[in-house]
């Protein structure tokens, strides 16, 4: 339950704004999650988020984007757990996920900062990410399998 609750996490802070741990349970309560402030305030110190500033000054919050390996490993696992199928067409890897899942994936995409990766767009089931050639395409998909120690591609 903790694990999908840490990805039900990961995909609202992605898709919103969320400025206090209130409105994070809030989201989570009318995602079919229980929980207290409590709760909410031990899984944002496990998870490792922290506050960011926008352009008009208000803050809200985000995976530490520093080189901790605990959080990269969480990430990957939301990838590897979510991931249905893959393919390539040119420079573009579509990416299926499991329904729900997909903005999730993405963030966790996103966060292996890999450089053959210009950018990702991310569905409900479905993820877009724009490589910067056909063979980058290729080699990212042989990487992505290999992180999922095999696949249905």
């Amino acid at each position: 339950m903790k694990n999908a609750r840490h990805e039900q996490i990961l995909k609202l802070i992605t898709k919103y704004e969320v400025e206090t741990q209130e409105e994070l349970a809030s989201l989570l309560n009318e995602s079919g999650f229980q929980v207290t402030q409590a709760t909410v305030s031990r899984d944002i110190r496990q998870l490792r988020l922290r506050k960011v500033q926008t352009e008009d000054g208000r803050q809200h919050y985000r995976p530490d984007s520093g080189e901790d390996p605990n959080l990269a490993m969480r990430y990957q696992r939301v990838l590897r757990e979510s991931f249905v199928s893959m393919d390539v067409s040119l420079n573009i890897v579509v990416i299926h996920t499991v329904a729900g899942m997909a903005m999730a994936a993405a963030a966790a995409l996103d966060s292996l900062a890999w450089p053959e990766i210009l950018g990702s767009i991310a569905g409900d089931d479905t993820i877009m990410a724009v490589l910067r050639s056909p063979e980058d395409a290729s080699s990212v998909k042989k990487r992505l399998v290999g992180q999922r120690g095999g696949s249905k591609c």
